[in-house]
């Protein structure tokens, strides 16, 4: 018999420490917001943070974190609080309330008090209310999707081509390749033999709410010569050739107009303006080759023309 007393001792103070460390896990309250989510008070309407928000994202419960409600949820009740029409799955409990007439609802994970349910009213067409204190709750904005866009520009030796782009707020990657011919998976040596069809490019992936097309294809105009036929300098070859391989119509039509632009104040461009077709990456050792080098390309030195 003592064995067993001593057994259930052990087991409740186990739990007893088990319950400590998850009530330690809660985040800090404010006497305000603990008055709402453990002691069940209510916010005054039209008070809240969220009773207008309107930003994407998830709603969380502000004491344990679990996500309650997604934004995509949200509708305008004109209540005076956060309302929406479904939950997170699982993350709500629903109970009577003490005054025998509504419905509370609770944060599943820790209990925390949000609002209260209502049906039935035709307000959406889920028909269901929750009505929620903005007290009870953060906010997650929902991660910005990030739509990059790419472009090859050819303009000779694509060595000092991407040392330039690589330096351009905005652009997110660069590398080197071979793109606008007809051999397939072309290694260096192939392109060099200037039978391949390839330009040497450098492919440039940028974020366009960041850098804008026109910015970039007016550095490529200025980092090389745009004048000389299949080649730059010394590099002669079609491998050489100036050109713009586009992924976007609206990358046409800049460059297209730049171009107008550098015809009319005098010279005589031979830039190919070509869709994108199928690249291919060099090899290890082209990739950020200045940067490896730890110096600065001497065919490509910048110009301002524009």
């Amino acid at each position: 018999m003592k064995l067993y007393l001593i057994i259930l001792f052990i087991i409740f103070c186990s739990c007893t420490n088990n319950k400590a460390q998850e009530t330690m896990k809660y985040n800090k309250l404010t006497p305000e917001e603990e008055n709402v989510i453990v002691h069940k008070g209510t916010e005054r309407p039209f008070t809240g943070k969220y009773v207008n928000y309107k930003e994407n994202g998830n709603y969380t419960c502000k004491r344990c974190g679990a996500i309650l409600f997604s934004s995509k949820d949200k509708f305008e009740s004109d209540c005076g609080w956060p309302s929406f029409d479904d939950e997170v799955p699982g993350a709500v409990t629903h109970k009577p309330d003490m005054d025998g007439i509504r419905t509370e609802i609770l944060c599943s994970a820790c209990g925390a008090h949000l609002g209260h349910v209502f049906k039935g009213e035709n307000l959406t067409k889920k028909n269901t209310r929750y009505c929620v204190n903005s007290i009870s709750m953060n906010f997650i904005p929902a991660v910005k999707k990030v739509n990059n866009d790419t472009v090859y520009f050819a303009g000779g030796c694509f060595w000092g081509t991407e040392y330039h782009f690589r330096k351009v707020a905005g652009v997110i990657s660069t590398s080197v390749g071979f793109t606008g011919g007809h051999k397939e998976d072309p290694t260096y040596l192939d392109v060099c033999t200037g039978t391949t069809g390839h330009a040497e490019v450098v492919q440039v992936v940028y974020d366009p709410e960041q850098v804008g097309f026109e910015k970039l294809a007016k550095l490529f105009f200025e980092i090389h010569d745009f004048t000389q036929t299949d080649g730059q300098g010394p590099d002669i070859g079609e491998q050489y050739r100036s050109g713009i391989f586009y992924t976007k119509n609206e990358q046409k039509l800049i460059s297209q107009q730049l171009i107008d632009i550098l015809v009319h104040k005098g010279f005589k461009v031979v830039t190919e303006l070509t869709p994108a077709g199928k690249y291919w990456i060099a090899e290890d050792y082209h990739q950020d080759y200045y940067e490896k080098k730890g110096s600065k390309p001497y065919c490509h030195i910048y110009r301002k023309i524009f």
